[in-house]
Order: C-alpha cells, then structure tokens, then sequence
C-alpha cells in the first residue's frame, strides 16, 4: 500500500476535535489521514455561536462540565488551555471579543477558526479526505497492538497503528450526526455511558402550554434549577415549551419527569415589594403590581381571566400579608415539569458518550485497546454552553496529538 493508505494515525471525523488532533499529531512528524463522511470539514463551527463561532470560554475549568467521572477532563483542561488557544488564534490575526460571561466570539466570521485550523492541518501535512463514507473499522490481522486498525472507506481500505474516534455524538442528525462512536466502541469493548440530548429547548405538557398560551416570544431574566444545578441567564417562552440560555443549561442537568423550578424575579424580594406596593398602592390590583416587575402579558396570564390564572388578582387592600407571601414564594419557585426535550434536533451537544473510566485522562486512548483514542464530543464529557465544549474539542485533541 502507498504511504496515503498507510498513515501513521487515521482520525475519523473532521469537526473541531478532529481537526486540532491531526494538527497536533502532524506538528510531531506524524503521516496524520482524516476521514468524514461530510462533505465540508468542521459544517458545526461554522453554525456556531450564530456563525461567529464562540470557540473558547476564559473561565473553562473542570466544574463547568459533566461526566460521570467529573475528574476526567481535568488533566487535558490543565494542558491546552484558553490562553493556548486564543494565543493560535491571535497568531491567525483573527479578530475577537468577549461577549458575556467569559465567552469568546469572532469579530467577523466562524469561517475565520475554519480556515485557521484547515491552513494549520495543511502546514502540519494532514492528508484531509472529505465525502469519504466508512464502511467499517477492524483490528490489524496481528492483533491491535502489531496490526494496528484497518479502515474500509469508499475510497479504499486503509490501515494505521493509531486510530482517533472524533465522530462527535447524535446532535443536530441533519448535519450528519450519527451513533458511529457508540457502535465503534462497543465493537471493541468500550463500555458507553447512556447519551441524551443537552443544551436543548423543554417541551410542555398540554397542562402547562395552558399555563403560557399566548406567551410564545416572551423573555425573562430567571434562575432556573434542574437537578441540583442553577443558572441565571435569558428564558424565553416558545409555543412549544421553554428556551433560551438558562433552559439551555439547565437541560443538560435535567432528567425525565424531574421538576424545573424558576425564580422569575431573581433581584427582587418579590414578598416585601408586594407587602410595599400595599401600603403605597392599596387600591392597585395584583396584576398591575406584578406588570411592573414581570413582562406584562406574562403577569397577565399568570392572574387570568376570570380566576382562570394560577393566581387571584384582587386589590392589594383585601389581601393579607400572608398571602402576598405566598405570591412571592409561588414566583420564586414558578415549577413546571418538562414533557421532554425538543431532542437530538435542535440540541447542542450530546450528554454522556463513551465511558471515562475506559480512557487515559492524559492522553486520551482507550486502556483496554492500544492504539486507539477517543476525543471531543464522542467522550462523556459535556461542557455548558457558551464556549466550553469547543475547548475541551481543543484539549482533548491538543493531548491525544501528543500521545500519537
């Protein structure tokens, strides 16, 4: 076979983990060979961060993602850092800001971090082929560790001692998602921790698309908790369910037929002001006390028609101060139970995915079969939203590269 049949590492999947491994292991001298099924490498960098792709986060340490083994990422986030990355990035001249939060945005375009990783891929000699379909993956005739792995594609068979799995997990299918690193992993072995989608929009219940009919459009600045975990950014009512940042992140926690429960006024003691606006306010109705503080047609809903809301409106004078507490602490912990997700349709990464405890932290391959490395999304490791699970796309490939 040519040397291009027989590279010293064949990744599989050229999105963001993929590309950054190839580049690292080629900067050591390594034949590096990218195989994908797509047509256009790194198609999700390029959606990302509404097309300016937000590819870092300044505050990406270890407690800012989820694994069964919340220890596991600490080695790779330790080693390729942000700073190493906005350092690449800054060597690219590419233009950038940080939006909110820590999250780190291009000026001009997501196309700029493509191109910078697909010109470093090219000065590191990565053999880059694209719409090339997978047909299978084996052990070498040897044995993993003499034989190496044996990939059938449509272009040909292909072998290499070291194989890198950076197909990513089951988000977004119509960008061509697929199960490849389950199926991949089971095949040899490898256990695979249960993937659900996360960073993704709630579905309601009949009951509570009652709750918020004629709400679709509507924004709050909330605390919404799922599961132990709060988070504190933009909900926005849609006709389907809850979005937005807080119900982004709170999804990747939540867990079926668990409750959500949103704090709706998270600067305000909405008790005291209530029991405030009575003494100030006492012929005013409740609802127009809330409207000052909640976004009008929400305050409305919640009060209704006739007594249809979940809360009575009647002048502050005939209500007690009890019950204005009561007002407060129901707003405070506004609590909903999801029907679902919207799923692996509109979410942004996938949570779970091949187990942590069959990989090395520090270098990313899989303990019981040498020679072959997981990175990226395909691990169970998933970061929050706003930059996070692009870093650990860098770190992880950042450290494998080294172990190639």
């Amino acid at each position: 076979m040519s040397d291009s049949s027989s590279p010293d590492v064949i990744v599989i999947g050229a999105g963001a983990a993929g590309l950054f491994t190839a580049i690292a292991a080629g900067k050591r001298g390594r034949r590096v060979t990218v195989v994908d099924h797509a047509p256009q490498a790194g198609a999700k960098i390029l959606i990302s961060g509404g097309g300016r792709c937000n590819f870092t986060n300044l505050d990406a340490q270890p407690a800012r993602y989820l694994s069964a083994n919340p220890h596991f990422c600490i080695s790779a986030l330790r080693r390729y850092t942000p700073r190493d990355f906005i350092a690449l990035v800054e060597r690219h001249g590419i233009a950038w800001h940080e939006k909110k939060l820590g999250q780190l945005f291009c000026d001009n375009s997501a196309r700029d971090i493509l191109a910078m990783l697909l010109n470093e891929a090219a000065d590191a000699g990565v053999d880059l082929r694209l719409d090339c379909a997978i047909g299978g993956v084996r052990a070498g005739d040897e044995g993993v560790a003499g034989g190496g792995f044996v990939v059938d594609t449509a272009r040909g068979q292909m072998t290499a001692p070291k194989l890198v799995v950076a197909t990513g997990g089951l988000s977004i299918p119509k960008m061509g998602a697929t199960d490849f690193a389950y199926r991949l992993a089971r095949q040899f072995g490898l256990a695979v921790v249960a993937p659900r989608p996360g960073l993704v929009p709630f579905t309601f219940t009949p009951q509570d698309l009652a709750r918020t009919q004629g709400l679709s459009g509507v924004a709050l600045d909330a605390v919404v908790k799922a599961h132990k975990a709060a988070f504190r950014e933009a909900l926005l009512i849609t006709h389907r369910g809850l979005s937005g940042p807080s119900i982004l992140q709170a999804s990747s926690y939540w867990r079926a037929g668990e409750a959500i429960t949103v704090d709706l006024t998270p600067d305000l003691d909405l008790a005291e002001h209530l029991k405030a606006a009575k003494r100030a306010r006492p012929n005013a109705e409740l609802k127009t006390i809330l409207g000052d503080v909640l976004p009008r047609r929400f305050a409305d809903r919640l009060c209704g028609e006739g007594g249809a809301g979940e809360i009575e409106s009647r002048p502050l004078r005939d209500l007690s101060d009890k019950a204005l507490a009561a007002v407060g602490e129901q707003l405070r912990r506004w609590t909903v139970v999801p029907a679902g997700t919207e799923g692996y349709r509109t979410a942004e990464v996938t949570v779970g995915g091949i187990d942590t405890n069959e990989l090395s932290s520090k270098t990313l391959e899989a303990k019981k079969v040498p020679g072959l490395h997981v990175v990226g999304e395909a691990v169970d490791v998933t970061g929050w939203l706003g930059g996070y699970n692009f870093q650990w796309a860098w770190s992880s490939g950042w450290v494998a590269g080294q172990a190639l």
